[in-house]
């Protein structure tokens, strides 16, 4: 079917939007050029790349409600520590799952999902066509 999937997050910012997902989210960088970090991103990959054209992107006003999901094995340990690099996290813990979720330099949603809910949620599960 697929070879590979990925997400490309154009930025308007995208010196601080690649620092920031490197050094503050701790993701493997796979490669970069001087317009794009190319990140490993589970089994995807999350592409950063500049966008030059403001006409092109939603700014923060107009911005499509998106988020890029991580799941991680301790959210609790994972937003103390981007908490320690200045990042301003909001702490979750629900019935469903515990979440932290963040906004990069660019104003881009991001949220840490705990992975053990997540798989029982799946596991639990069964497909169904959607209504």
């Amino acid at each position: 079917m697929f070879d590979r999937t990925g997400i490309i997050l154009y930025t308007l910012d995208y010196p601080a939007c690649a620092k920031f997902y490197a050094e503050v989210v701790g993701l493997k960088i796979l490669f970069t050029t001087d317009m794009l970090t190319c990140f490993e991103f589970g089994q995807a990959y999350l592409m950063v790349e500049q966008e030059d054209r403001e006409d092109q992107i939603n700014t923060v006003n107009g911005r499509m409600k998106q988020c890029l999901r991580m799941n991680v094995a301790n959210v609790k340990a994972m937003a103390a520590k981007i908490r320690s690099l200045g990042v301003e996290v909001d702490y979750q813990e629900h019935s469903w799952g515990t979440v932290a979720k963040f906004f990069d330099p660019d104003g881009n949603l991001c949220a840490f999902k705990d992975s053990g809910t997540f798989e029982r949620q799946i596991a639990a599960g069964k497909p169904s066509a959607p209504k």
